[in-house]
């Protein structure tokens, strides 16, 4: 069924212009000083863009990831559990046969999905989700299963990733997947929110608050950094750190690129480097919620990547995408942002790895869990709400 609930926005200027104050957005929750200029609120970009926001399909319980089929459609999937096939007008088919049971608790269920970069010749897809494992216990994990020709069912379901060790919080799972296109996929986990769990994310023999490189079967690739040493997880990509729930490459560079959720303050926009660490819980650009310092206090240690860029106070990330449709030719290479609080999507210019412009859109007024660019350039959006559904965003005339 269509929604056809229409609403304009109209934002900035006449024609695209970049203001030396940044963004409207509060005071900061820390203060700390940025490392390198840029690093933190950089100048607001107007674009002028009028903006049509269409709800295209639902209702959806709290759908999280969504990925375009090759043959045309979409898979969406819903946090309790359900894989669905949306068609480009927004149809939505019966939940998908197969999938595996989920935690649907808290922040734990069915959570990201992505279709396989080789899946014209294997039909495979693969989602990411809460695994059960006994006695109360669950596991971020990602796995794969072939869709059948009727888009009716998975079969020949395996998992090619599960995060140890298990844990009884149905919080901080991560869960963003994506593919490097040389025959690895990349994983991201949280590291469960607790206080005794979050120091793992410094333990090189949990994956708990990683990233994590395998291959397309689940096998460790023998030049991740920690593959064969005594004591680690060979499917250890990067460490340190918190929620990175967005993940995405950038096209013609081989990069690829996290977010993540900090505290009260200390968002994070990172550039993967393989072996690198990330700091948490040692240092981090924000403080416990209730203004209690973060580890060592201190924003930044020797040996610590540092964040391309970070927010204070928090946009809290979901899903992110650089930006290459014909829709909104001036966005192109730009990365949009999902947000969750306040909520709506966020927009970066980078020059190299530096972000030099930010703009914001639909401040406030719904959830965005993740963002998809449609065949035409259009942007659909998936509004997490237990009513929820997918947005379609064009340009106004």
């Amino acid at each position: 069924m269509r929604y056809a609930m229409i609403l304009g926005l109209v934002l900035g200027v006449a024609g695209p212009a970049l203001a030396q104050a940044p963004v409207d957005q509060g005071r900061p929750n820390a203060g700390f000083a940025p490392a390198f200029d840029g690093q933190t609120r950089a100048p607001a970009m107007l674009s002028g863009v009028a903006l049509e926001v269409e709800v295209l399909s639902g209702p959806l319980q709290n759908p999280w990831g969504i990925a375009a089929l090759p043959g045309g459609g979409y898979l969406v999937t819903e946090r309790p559990g359900r894989l669905r096939v949306m068609a480009e007008d927004g149809a939505l088919s019966a939940p998908l046969r197969g999938l595996p049971e989920v935690v649907a608790s808290r922040q734990g269920g069915l959570l990201d999905v992505a279709v396989g970069p080789e899946f014209a010749t294997d039909r495979r897809i693969y989602w990411t989700y809460a695994k059960p494992v006994g006695e109360g216990m669950s596991a971020t994990a990602a796995a794969r299963g072939v869709l059948s020709a009727d888009l009716t069912e998975v079969s020949q379901v395996e998992d090619i990733f599960v995060q140890v060790p298990a844990s009884a919080s149905p919080m901080h799972y991560g869960s963003r997947i994506v593919f490097d296109g040389a025959g690895h996929a990349f994983v991201t986990t949280g590291e469960r929110s607790g206080r005794a769990e979050r120091v793992l994310a410094q333990d090189p023999a949990s994956t708990y608050g990683k990233v994590v490189r395998v291959r397309l079967d689940g096998g460790v690739p023998a030049d991740n950094p920690l593959a064969g040493q005594a004591g680690a997880r060979g499917e250890i990509w990067t460490l340190g750190h918190r929620n990175p729930q967005g993940a995405a490459m950038r096209p013609g560079t081989g990069e690829l690129w996290t977010i993540e959720h900090g505290p009260a303050g200390g968002d994070e926009l990172n550039l993967s480097v393989r072996g690198a660490n990330y700091g948490w819980p040692v240092v981090s650009y924000g403080v416990n919620y209730g203004g209690s310092a973060v580890g060592s206090g201190a924003a930044r240690a020797p040996g610590v990547e540092e964040p391309r860029y970070y927010w204070d106070p928090v946009i809290a990330p979901g899903g992110m995408v650089f930006y290459d449709g014909a829709m909104f030719a001036d966005w192109t290479g730009n990365l949009l942002i999902g947000s969750l609080n306040p909520g709506g999507l966020v927009r970066l210019r980078l020059e190299g790895t530096r972000v030099v412009g930010e703009e914001r859109f639909l401040e406030g007024e719904r959830r965005i869990r993740d963002v998809e660019v449609a065949r035409d350039g259009a942007l659909l959006l998936l509004w997490d709400d237990p009513r929820g559904g997918v947005l379609r965003v064009t340009p106004r005339g």
